[in-house]
């Protein structure tokens, strides 16, 4: 057999939905009856692919191999022949689910260059030389940080927030007001400089500044004041979850994004970013690189990020990134960012359709069931599978499988793949 169905990796970080309130753990719970989830456990990530920290298994007794990684070592050529020679034999990307409660960090992902760079000075921070583009679609209303907002807009929050002004300094600040939109190379070499020392000021200095702001806030909300000129509800929410983080601030900087369910947004290299709240499918090149600078415990690289980010300013509505509808299959809508490592398909089939093929492309993929039941049949199965919610079936290059739906509202399936 060349598609079976697969048991995958959950991870528990602390920022991820408790019990069932996760997306990942109601996927999990409804793909396998015997799952016990725990109500007080985060579960925050699901991961899909060979990824030697999170390998899925295969749910077959007819393969000899255990996981995805050691089966696709031993059978290289399910891959597809050009994704086989481009990624040495490797399956490009990892599929992931996430349930997002609290703020991940603010992160950027490196370039190859960078990557190399990095990976060669401190192996122990950035474990490979890969870049890491990724990209989310929401599945649930889903709200994160991305990019840096249009100047008129940052420069609006350093007028009407003294305490962002006082960390960034008056002569930075001024430089910015004065950047005109003729000269882009000089509006980002002023957000350069801003950005860089909001980023390295004196913690005893910033922690003050953030709790003159949190109490000011917390007052006019008190007052029933509109503090939508200062960000005020999202200032109270990132405090409260990573208290006196320098992190705070960036919300001055970055744009507010927020998806609607099928909608997404593209990460590529050096674009600043974090996820804050709902759920997604993510898929994203096979790395570990991330550079990052706040909201988090983990190791920060204040530095480094402040190096490498695109500083490009760009409205909010900019970051999402379309899907395109199929000419051939009206039911896919396919997200095709500007990367070779991955694509991904949202496929929509509709309750007047019975029978659906889920078509052949000349890459291994894998298959994730949202909503609806159906049993799957295909000469490259071992017998025949029965697909649910939360289903996950990995699909060896140039197969195809045919789907008998069962449920009366039709099917919602998510599909990642490597289009060379």
């Amino acid at each position: 057999p060349t598609v079976f169905p697969l048991s995958c990796a959950v991870q528990s970080y602390s920022w991820g939905k408790v019990g069932l309130a996760s997306e990942v753990a109601k996927l999990l719970a409804s793909s396998d009856p015997l799952v016990q989830i725990q109500p007080d456990q985060p579960y925050a990530e699901l991961w899909m692919g060979a990824h030697p920290r999170g390998d899925a298994i295969i749910r077959d007794n007819r393969i000899p191999q255990k996981t995805l990684g050691q089966w696709i070592a031993d059978n290289p050529t399910c891959l597809g022949a050009k994704v086989k020679d481009t990624f040495h034999g490797h399956l490009p990307f990892l599929f992931k689910v996430l349930s997002v409660n609290t703020a991940l960090s603010i992160q950027a992902h490196p370039n190859k260059e960078l990557a190399a760079k990095l990976h060669a000075q401190f192996p122990q921070h950035y474990p490979d030389t890969n870049h890491k583009p990724e990209m989310a679609i929401a599945l649930t209303p889903f709200e994160g940080l991305c990019g840096f907002r249009p100047v008129e807009e940052i420069v609006s929050f350093l007028q009407t927030v003294p305490e962002l002004r006082a960390l960034i300094g008056e002569v930075a600040a001024e430089q910015l007001e004065r950047s005109g939109s003729d000269d882009p190379r000089g509006v980002s070499s002023a957000l350069r400089v801003c950005f860089t020392r909001l980023m390295k000021s004196e913690k005893k200095f910033f922690v003050d500044q953030l709790n003159m702001l949190v109490k000011r806030i917390s007052q006019e909300v008190a007052e029933g004041k509109d503090t939508s000129g200062s960000n005020g509800d999202l200032l109270l929410r990132l405090h409260s979850q990573y208290p006196g983080d320098i992190g705070c601030f960036t919300i001055y900087f970055l744009n507010l994004v927020r998806l609607e369910p099928g909608e997404a947004m593209f990460l590529g290299a050096n674009e600043p970013h974090a996820y804050l709240h709902g759920d997604c499918v993510e898929c994203m090149a096979c790395s570990d690189n991330t550079v990052r600078a706040g909201l988090t415990p983990k190791f920060i690289d204040v530095l480094t990020l402040c190096e490498m980010l695109n500083y490009t300013p760009a409205p909010a509505s900019s970051k999402i990134f379309p899907a395109v509808q199929s000419q051939l299959d009206p039911s896919v809508y396919l997200y095709d960012p500007p990367v070779p490592d991955f694509a991904i398909m949202r496929i929509e089939i509709p309750p007047s359709i019975k029978l659906y093929l889920v078509s052949a492309v000349d890459s291994a993929s894998i298959l994730l069931v949202i909503q609806g039941t159906a049993t799957g049949t295909s000469t490259a199965a071992a017998s025949e599978m029965t697909l649910r919610r939360g289903s996950t079936l990995f699909i060896s290059a140039n197969e195809s499988i045919s789907l008998h739906l069962s449920s009366p509202d039709g099917m919602l399936l998510f599909r990642a793949c490597c289009l060379l």
